[in-house]
C-alpha cells in the first residue's frame, strides 16, 4: 500500500479491503514533513496490505486489526485523552506500532506501561520489518478469528454422551470470552425430523458390500435431517449425540458430519463441546476444523501416538472409503486417508481454561479391522509432551490439523 503527502495532508490509495487499518498519534513539536517522509518510508518497508486512517480514529475497531502507529514522542498526553473513546468501541488489546524514529519507541513503552497500570491488555509491535510484518501478519489472523467467532451459534444436539463425563462446558464464560453461543437443541427434535425426512433412493456403487450399499441412503437421510436442525436454530457448528441414532434409526452421523466439516459447518461427535469449540477456533484460524479423534495408543518413548475416529471432513483426505461404524458394526463409517506430513494437535477446556498445542509428523495411515475407520499414527515433535495425555488430558478427544500452527494457537489462546 502507498500514500502521498501534497499539501501536509497524506493521501492514501487502496485498491482492496483489507482487515488492517491504521491509527496514528502525532505530536505538534515535530515537523510534519519530517514525519511524513519517515511514514511513507516506513510503512512501505513493512510490505503489508493496510488502510491508513491517520489521526481520525472515529472507526477504530471496525478492522479486524487496528494498529496506533505511534509516530513521534510527545504523544502519551494524547492517546490518554483518546483511550476512553477507544476503550468504548472495542476491548482488544492495544498494539503500538513503532518505527523507533523521534522518540516514537520511548513514547509507546510509556503508553504500555500505562495500559499495564489500568488492568488492559497491549503490546509495542517493534524490530526489524522482517519480524514486524510476520508479527502483524499474524495478529490480524487472530483478531479476524476473534471477529468471526462474535455471534457464533454452535447447536449441542442432546446431550454429550454419558461416558464423556468431563465434557461440558462453561456456556457464560464461552459467550463472554469468545462470543460464542452454545444453543441446546433436544435429541427428540432431530429424530422427529428424521421422520419426515424422505430416505433418498439408493446409488449404485460397485465398490460397495450389500450391507454398506443399503446403510447409505439411511446416513444421507440423517445428513438432511441435521441441514434443517441447523437451518432452523441457524448455526454455524454442533456436535451431536450421535451414537443416540445406532438404537434409533440403526445407522450413524460418521458421513453427515465429513460433509458438514467439509462444507464449513463444524460438526463434532458425541456431544463434546470443548471437541467442537477447539473446532470452531481451528476453523475459523486456519480454514479447516479438523479431524476430531481419540488417542488410542501412546509410545511415550518414541514420542508416537495413534489416533482413531469413524469420521474425518472430506476436505482434509486425499481419499476416502466407506465401511461400517466400529464399535456397532452398523451404519456408514469414514476411513479416511489424509496426506502425510506436518500436523497440529490442539485441545481447549471447556472452561477455556486449559489447552494443548504441539506439532508433530504424520508419518502414516493404517485401516486395521478392530479400530475406529479412520487411524492415524503422528509423531510428536516433543517427545516429552506425550506425558500430558498420561497425566493431565484435557477429555480424550482432540482435533488434527494438517500443517504447523502452533504459533497461531498459542497466539489466539493468549488473548
Amino acid at each position: 500500500m502507498h500514500f502521498l503527502c501534497h499539501s501536509n495532508v497524506i493521501v492514501y490509495f487502496c485498491a482492496m479491503k483489507t482487515n488492517i487499518s491504521i491509527y496514528t498519534l502525532t505530536s505538534e513539536l515535530h515537523n510534519e514533513h519530517a514525519v511524513d517522509a519517515v511514514t511513507r518510508e516506513f510503512l512501505d518497508s513493512l510490505h503489508i496490505e493496510y488502510n491508513f486512517k491517520g489521526s481520525d480514529f472515529s472507526d477504530y475497531a471496525t478492522s479486524p486489526l487496528s494498529l496506533i502507529y505511534v509516530r513521534t514522542g510527545g504523544t502519551e498526553g494524547i492517546f490518554k485523552s483518546l483511550l476512553p473513546s477507544l476503550q468504548s468501541k472495542s476491548s482488544r488489546p492495544f498494539y503500538l506500532l513503532t518505527s523507533g524514529k523521534s522518540n516514537s519507541l520511548a513514547a509507546s513503552l510509556e503508553i504500555l506501561s500505562f495500559l499495564r497500570q489500568q488492568g488492559l491488555k497491549g503490546e509495542v509491535i517493534h524490530g526489524n520489518p522482517d519480524y514486524v510484518n510476520r508479527r502483524i501478519t499474524l495478529l490480524a489472523k487472530v483478531e479476524e478469528a476473534h471477529q468471526k467467532l462474535r455471534g457464533c451459534r454452535l447447536g449441542i444436539i442432546g446431550e454429550p454422551s454419558d461416558w464423556l463425563i468431563s465434557s461440558n462446558a462453561d456456556k457464560e464464560k464461552v459467550k463472554q470470552q469468545l462470543g460464542i453461543e452454545l444453543i441446546s437443541v433436544p435429541m427428540q427434535e432431530l429424530l422427529d425430523i428424521l421422520k419426515n425426512t424422505p430416505v433418498p433412493s439408493p446409488e449404485e456403487d460397485a465398490q460397495l458390500n450389500t450391507s454398506l450399499a443399503k446403510s447409505l441412503p439411511g446416513a444421507v437421510q440423517i445428513y438432511d435431517a441435521l441441514k434443517e436442525v441447523v437451518s432452523r436454530h441457524q448455526l454455524q457448528g454442533f456436535t451431536i449425540r450421535c451414537f443416540d441414532l445406532l438404537t434409533a434409526v440403526k445407522n450413524t452421523g460418521c458421513l453427515a458430519l465429513a460433509k458438514f466439516n467439509s462444507e464449513g459447518i463444524v460438526a463434532g461427535c458425541e456431544g463434546d463441546v470443548p471437541a467442537l469449540l477447539s473446532m470452531k477456533i481451528a476453523q475459523v484460524l486456519t480454514g479447516v476444523s479438523g479431524f476430531q479423534a481419540n488417542p488410542a495408543k501412546i509410545d511415550v518413548e518414541c514420542g508416537e501416538m495413534l489416533f482413531a475416529h469413524c469420521t474425518i471432513p472430506f476436505n482434509l483426505v486425499e481419499r476416502y472409503e466407506y465401511d461400517t461404524h466400529y464399535e456397532s458394526g452398523i451404519g456408514i463409517g469414514i476411513r479416511g486417508y489424509m496426506k502425510e506430513g506436518p500436523v497440529t494437535i490442539f485441545k481447549i477446556s471447556g472452561d477455556l481454561s486449559r489447552n494443548f498445542i504441539e506439532e508433530g509428523e504424520l508419518i502414516r495411515n493404517q485401516a486395521k479391522p478392530d479400530l475406529c475407520r479412520t487411524q492415524q499414527i503422528i509423531k510428536l515433535r516433543d517427545i516429552s509432551r506425550t506425558s500430558y495425555f498420561l497425566t493431565e488430558p484435557i477429555g480424550n478427544h482432540h482435533i488434527i490439523l494438517p500443517g504447523n500452527h502452533k504459533d497461531l494457537l498459542q497466539e489466539f489462546i493468549n488473548q
